[in-house]
């Protein structure tokens, strides 16, 4: 679909008060990650770096909840505060402009569904944003477990807990997961763009992170912080499990973000109106 059709289609749209005609939202969507596509390799890589290391704010005080916790609120309660707890490293990293791997398994897909940007193009802007978002969160997991405990902040038994949530399930149940965490977060992807304060915006990354956080779904860039983490102070958790654990995270993330929501959306909006 040409840009001219679809400024065409968003002055036809009638909304309702407040809210962007969906057009709008495709058409942003594909402006903003035909941006991203054009970006210079080593500013893609250190933003993909930077997010991975802004990311493990969340596993960390997910850990100093668990370990403050000490299971005197009982696992419901527990759980939905760590919930929250591990969306705080989604709202540093999304509303500090870092590069997501998962944002970007849907955004960077549409132009390439659009023909605006190339397979190739698109295969790029996942390995460094990718390569950068594991590098830094694996910086961030190294230095987390030798700082925490030894703060006084941490008992390294958190950090087991939180792994095993993610490593206990059989491939096929972890790679399901992952799809379903992928889509949602392309989702997410999708609704900031709707969103127009930013008040809204951080309301939106909330309840959508905290929402894969209550479920344990895995996310391959928080799960790596994560994994790692548990791999690093556990002996029950090997690096073959984390190997695992990151690549059908991954595997699954890219498929719900492109397939579910990339897909979908763009056939929702351009497609069923020809």
């Amino acid at each position: 679909m040409s840009k001219e059709e679809l400024d065409r289609r968003i002055r036809t749209e009638a909304p309702g008060e407040g809210q962007k005609p969906k057009q709008e939202i495709l058409a942003q969507e594909i402006q903003e990650g035909l941006e991203e596509l054009e970006r210079p390799s080593d500013g893609l890589f250190l933003s993909g770096i930077s997010a991975g290391l802004d990311i493990g704010f969340g596993p960390l005080l997910m850990a100093v909840v668990l370990t403050v916790v000490g299971g005197s609120w009982g696992d419901p309660l527990t759980r939905i505060v760590v919930a929250n707890a591990y969306a705080v490293g989604f709202i540093f990293v999304i509303e500090g402009r870092s590069e997501l791997f998962t944002e970007h398994t849907a955004r960077a897909t549409l132009p390439v569904l659009d023909g605006r940007a190339t397979v190739g193009e698109l295969a790029r802007l996942w390995a460094l944003v990718y390569g950068g978002n594991v590098l830094g969160g694996s910086v961030f997991a190294v230095a987390m477990v030798w700082f925490a405990p030894a703060y006084g902040i941490v008992d390294p038994s958190a950090f087991t807990e939180i792994a095993l949530h993610l490593t206990e399930h059989g491939p096929w149940i972890l790679l399901a997961g992952g799809v379903v965490a992928g889509w949602l977060m392309g989702l997410l992807s999708w609704l900031l763009t709707a969103a127009r304060e930013s008040i809204s915006r951080i309301v939106v990354v909330w309840l959508v992170t905290t929402s894969i956080g209550l479920a344990h779904l895995p996310h391959s860039i928080a799960g790596n912080v994560e994994v790692l983490a548990g791999t690093l102070v556990s002996p029950t958790i090997s690096l073959a499990q984390y190997a695992g654990f990151l690549a059908l995270a991954t595997v699954g993330n890219a498929i719900g973000g492109s397939v579910f929501v990339a897909l979908l959306k763009y056939g929702h909006v351009v497609r069923g109106e020809e």
